[in-house]
């Protein structure tokens, strides 16, 4: 199964909790439980993948809400027993082609 499917499954079964830091940017970013979970079941992709990540594997997800909002998820893999939420935000225009690529500026 791919990394992304089994964090789909783990987070439809609310295996997970939120960072610190992500509680603190989903309030200031007005992100609610119920946009975090559609923007991962509905049209979601790993957009990069850090295989080498400080506290372990992690990956960057784009995901859209049902009234399309576009969020960027970092979450931990889902070999850990719980997935961890790092971050969550609304990705900036400026700072991302099409959503999925960094700028170089």
């Amino acid at each position: 199964m791919a990394v992304l499917d089994e964090i789909r499954n783990k987070i439809a079964r609310r295996q997970y909790e939120f960072s610190k830091h992500a509680v603190d940017q989903s309030i200031v970013r007005e992100i609610s439980v119920v946009e975090f979970e559609e923007a991962i079941a509905n049209r979601s992709e790993m957009i990069e993948d850090y295989p080498d990540d400080k506290y372990g594997p992690s990956c960057l997800i784009l995901g859209f809400t049902n009234t399309g909002r576009a969020i960027h998820i970092q979450c931990s893999h889902a070999n850990r027993p719980v997935i961890k939420i790092i971050t969550i935000y609304e990705p900036d225009s400026d700072l991302w082609i099409d959503l999925k690529i960094r700028t170089t500026d």
